[in-house]
């Protein structure tokens, strides 16, 4: 399994949402600058952060980073049924990364992504 430090943006309901990212100053790790989304995310630029993901030649379509970011994209726009579906895409990934959250804890990406599907499913029983 290989390791990615990830910074983590925490939403209003205390669940964390995984953004690839080196420092304060933003951009992603061993990814091309926004490709991931990550700056745009972290301002609550969603549909910008769902174009660079979307466009993103340099990361595998399968790479749960991706995956993971685009489902937030997703999410912030209001997109629930897309997001599931792309969360989903993370947990069957092939792919599997160790994933660093805000509170400094270690998580697989694949519990990360069941988290994000998980919330949004259990949101869509009370509709």
């Amino acid at each position: 399994m290989r390791k990615i430090v990830a910074l983590t943006l925490v939403v209003a309901c205390g669940i964390a949402t995984p953004l690839l990212g080196q420092d304060s100053a933003g951009g992603e790790i061993a990814y091309p600058r926004g490709s991931l989304g990550y700056d745009a995310l972290m301002r609550g630029d969603p549909v910008t952060a769902e174009a660079q993901l979307r466009a993103s030649a340099g990361v595998p379509a399968n790479d749960p980073a991706r995956l993971i970011n685009l489902g937030r994209a997703l999410e912030q726009t209001g997109r629930y049924p897309e997001a599931m579906t792309i969360y989903r895409a993370a947990i069957e990934s092939p792919k599997r990364f160790d994933l660093v959250l805000a509170s400094g804890r270690i998580a697989d990406s694949r519990l990360v992504a069941k988290t994000a599907l998980r919330r949004l499913e259990t949101g869509f029983a009370g509709r």
